[in-house]
């Protein structure tokens, strides 16, 4: 029987794997098992299904800030009228791009680049951005912290003791423990374990060992302390709609630079954030947001954000198309190039 589609919310078993997922992308089946209420079989067949069909994927990512690879550039443009799809689909083809929206609001699309330093930006500005005949304007904001990202993310579809037995001791993001101290520095065995675990964070040891030319228990040893240090997390590609989040948007807020951290921290404590970071420029204070319904903006917008402190400015732009998550092409960008 086919899976249902890829708007509306997910059968009830296929939420909780990929919510267990979520909290711990190399969980095991078992462990997966034990907290969604299905046999291990159950589990693995269904798991299969959703990856198969592209609603599911699992991959490791390098915190590129705690590793000294990259500064991440948030882009917020807008376009000729007609022209946004087009400019999204040309920003998601990027290599340098890990994230591709288009919006609807003061802004027609955003974009996450990795540039290998903050000077970069300069030059992004002066090249121009892809599509750059149908952009009209373009604002660049450099991440400076991020008080929580996609990764740390909880549907709040499993109990609070299987988030507990399932995410542990987990390491929390550079950005939140580290992040004043100088950049790790990762050799070449480091990357090659990493690279083979973007394309498939499950992948069991053996076979990376095998990939990278080295012992399963080195493997086994380097994962653990790339986690240990921040420099690697575990990252569950779903999208928010299948655990019944209708509303996606963009939060752009300018804060007192006296009350950003304060803000932020209470921001990034509200279930529905995905993603929040403090970012140079007219917005200090960018984040990504779900929420089960339309109806229940207003009420973000006048008892979330509105009870920040220190809060100045406050814009809102709906998600009405995200073509790429941490690197890799979604559901929807698929559905584009058919």
């Amino acid at each position: 029987m086919p899976l249902v589609q890829i708007e509306g919310k997910a059968p009830e078993l296929d939420r909780r794997i990929v919510a267990a997922l979520q909290l711990n992308g190399r969980a095991s089946w078992g462990a997966v098992a034990r907290h969604v209420g299905a046999s291990e079989s159950t589990v693995l067949r269904r798991a299969a299904q959703l990856t198969d069909s592209g609603r599911l994927r699992v991959i490791g990512v390098v915190d590129v800030l705690r590793c000294g690879l990259g500064v991440p550039v948030i882009a917020r443009l807008r376009c000729r009228p007609g022209t946004a799809n087009g400019v999204a689909e040309a920003l998601a083809a990027r290599p340098e791009v890990r994230y591709a929206t288009v919006l609807a609001g003061s802004a027609d699309c955003s974009a996450e680049f990795v540039l290998p330093s903050y000077r970069e930006i300069a030059r992004l500005q002066e090249n121009g951005f892809p599509g750059d005949g149908d952009v009209r304007d373009a604002e660049t904001f450099a991440v400076m912290r991020t008080f929580t990202s996609n990764h740390d993310w909880d549907s709040g579809e499993l109990s609070r003791e299987a988030v507990t037995d399932l995410r542990g001791g987990e390491v929390r993001p550079f950005e939140e423990q580290h992040w004043e101290r100088p950049p790790e520095q990762l050799d070449e065995l480091d990357l090659a374990i990493c690279a083979a675990l973007g394309e498939d964070a499950r992948v069991p040891f053996k076979e990376v060992s095998r990939h990278v030319g080295t012992s399963e228990s080195t493997v086994a040893r380097r994962v653990d302390s790339l986690v240990r240090r921040g420099c690697l997390r575990f990252r569950t590609l779903a999208e928010p709609s299948m655990f019944g989040y209708a509303l996606e948007f963009m939060l752009w807020l300018s804060v007192v630079p006296g009350e950003l951290d304060r803000a932020g921290q209470q921001l990034a404590a509200h279930p529905g954030t995905k993603y929040l970071s403090a970012t140079t420029g007219r917005f200090n204070l960018v984040g990504q947001i779900v929420l089960r319904h339309y109806g229940e903006l207003y009420r973000h917008t006048t008892d979330v954000v509105g009870a920040l402190p220190g809060l100045r400015e406050a814009d809102v732009t709906l998600q009405v198309s995200t073509l790429k998550r941490a690197w890799a092409p979604t559901p929807a960008a698929k559905l584009e190039d058919a």
